[in-house]
């Protein structure tokens, strides 16, 4: 697959455009999270930088049903943890742990994590996913393990230690406790999330069922080269949009 065979990434004429751009994909990323079942209770966070603002970013407000979140529900909040924008409190373990990956990388705008069923399972294994699958090729030497857990993350040091092992990955696998992406646009964090807890599932069900065929070397990274790129990512989440737009508009208010 080559980047001509798809859309052109959008193109803004000013930075607020931008902004309720990135706002928009956020709060369908939560609508869409809430109907793969990835919500659970208060858990969970997504976040993209601002576009003007960079050393802030857009978040959920804690105990807010991800069914629920439109885009004026949406908090700013800035790297001291206040909340810039919006009048409800801010996940402090959201804070804890985006705050330091967007500090440690620049590059990425957003960064997505959640207690779902299937990724929280896989990480209590400590290991990373195989190439089992033409799917889980995307993931292939591009995701790390954080082989520790202390608990609730709410110091930033935790976050920093965090960033750290992912390095320069799209996702890292947290013991215990669940999956985190990270990408160039909300759009390719979200389908990463959505994408690498599949794979968990499929992993788990095929683990359970005899002995998955693992790729080899030479052919997973080829089809790393084909189904893992940034562009890749983008594009694959902009059905999902389209079809959550339009069965929920209200989350564009």
């Amino acid at each position: 697959m080559t980047n001509e065979n798809f859309a052109n990434l959008p193109q803004f004429t000013s930075v607020e455009d931008e902004r309720q751009h990135r706002k928009q994909r956020l709060a369908a990323a939560f609508r869409l999270f809430a109907r793969y079942g990835f919500d659970e209770g208060i858990a969970g966070h997504i976040t993209v930088r601002d576009p003007e603002f960079t050393d802030c970013f857009w978040v959920n407000p804690l105990g807010m049903y991800f069914g629920h979140i439109r885009v004026s529900d949406l908090l700013l909040v800035n790297d001291q943890g206040e909340v810039v924008q919006g009048n409800k409190p801010v996940n402090g373990a959201a804070f804890a742990i985006h705050s330091r990956l967007h500090k440690a990388r620049p590059d990425v705008t957003a960064a997505a994590h959640a207690h779902s069923l299937y990724g929280r399972t896989w990480s209590s294994l400590g290991r990373l996913l195989d190439p089992i699958t033409q799917d889980a090729c995307a993931f292939y030497e591009d995701h790390a393990l954080f082989d520790d857990y202390t608990g609730v993350v709410f110091d930033p040091k935790e976050g920093d230690r965090i960033a750290a092992t992912l390095g320069e990955k799209k996702a890292i696998i947290l013991r215990n406790h669940g999956l985190l992406t990270v990408g160039h646009t909300i759009d390719e964090a979200a389908w990463w999330f959505i994408n690498m807890d599949r794979c968990c599932q499929s992993q788990l069900m095929a683990e359970a069922a005899g002995k998955p065929i693992i790729l080899d070397s030479e052919t997973a990274r080829f089809t790393y080269g084909q189904v893992g790129s940034h562009i890749i990512g983008w594009f694959s989440f902009q059905s999902l949009y389209e079809m959550i737009v339009r069965k929920q508009p209200d989350l564009l208010e």
